[in-house]
């Protein structure tokens, strides 16, 4: 029975608490840096993956900003087009403040979709950078374990159903490896950071026979310190 979810609910709305766009970033930011990882990705691709999913939604950010000043009421049809302009703000913004290619690929290609019907560019297949394909299907997940006013967060099996009915929109070597992130003890790593809501909730029991919480900090690595799931940078021992 396919399962009931809204298009809302596959991507973090414009108006959405500071809060919760850091908690959506550091959920997707330590994703990406696992499921790069899981593909054989150079650490410093992978750290990359990571600064990358702290900052996709940062276009979001600024457009909430704006449509906050506007003094006349924005009917929906414009906010979803306000929506579309998300990733190539935030590809502007961090143009503008020096971050490097990977970086600036995987923000701005995030909700490019494998099948050629996503945005900004309509790109499809091998067209999209591999760091957009690896941000987008990290995105979506992130989006859909949120809590939301209108709903709780979704448990990682439902999430993952609900990915594997809209597959089409994922390179499938991508979700592949991320399915085995989903299932993997840095999950439980993650969720458990994450302040989302009840782990066990969330959790869903889905995590194979690894349902021990293990109290060892998840750190993304590169450069000269490590940023722990929580956000907070810690120095590398030298």
């Amino acid at each position: 029975m396919p399962m009931k979810y809204e298009s809302r609910d596959v991507e973090t709305p414009i108006q959405v608490s500071l809060d919760d766009s850091i908690e959506h970033g550091i959920v997707v930011s330590n994703l990406a840096y696992n499921v790069g990882k899981e593909l054989g990705l150079d650490e410093a691709v992978c750290y990359d993956l990571a600064v990358a999913g702290l900052l996709h939604d940062i276009g979001k950010v600024r457009l909430n900003f704006y449509m906050n000043e506007k003094e006349e009421q924005i009917l929906t049809v414009d906010e979803t087009r306000y929506l579309r302009m998300h990733s190539t703000i935030g590809h502007s913004i961090l143009v503008e403040h020096g971050y490097d290619n990977i970086v600036l690929d995987a923000v701005l290609y995030h909700h490019e979709h494998y099948d050629g019907t996503g945005y900004p560019s309509n790109l499809k297949r091998d067209e999209i950078p591999l760091v957009g394909r690896i941000m987008h299907v990290c995105d979506i997940f992130g989006a859909l374990i949120a809590n939301r006013d209108y709903r709780e967060g979704f448990s990682v099996e439902t999430a993952l159903e609900v990915m594997i009915e809209e597959v089409k929109n994922f390179d499938m070597k991508v979700f592949l490896a991320f399915q085995r992130v989903a299932f993997s003890k840095e999950m439980l790593r993650i969720l458990e950071k994450s302040n989302l809501h009840d782990t066990d909730t969330i959790k869903g029991g889905t995590a194979n026979d690894n349902t021990s919480t293990e109290r060892d900090e998840g750190l993304v690595r590169g450069g000269d310190a490590e940023t722990d799931i929580s956000g907070e940078c810690v120095q590398r021992p030298v």
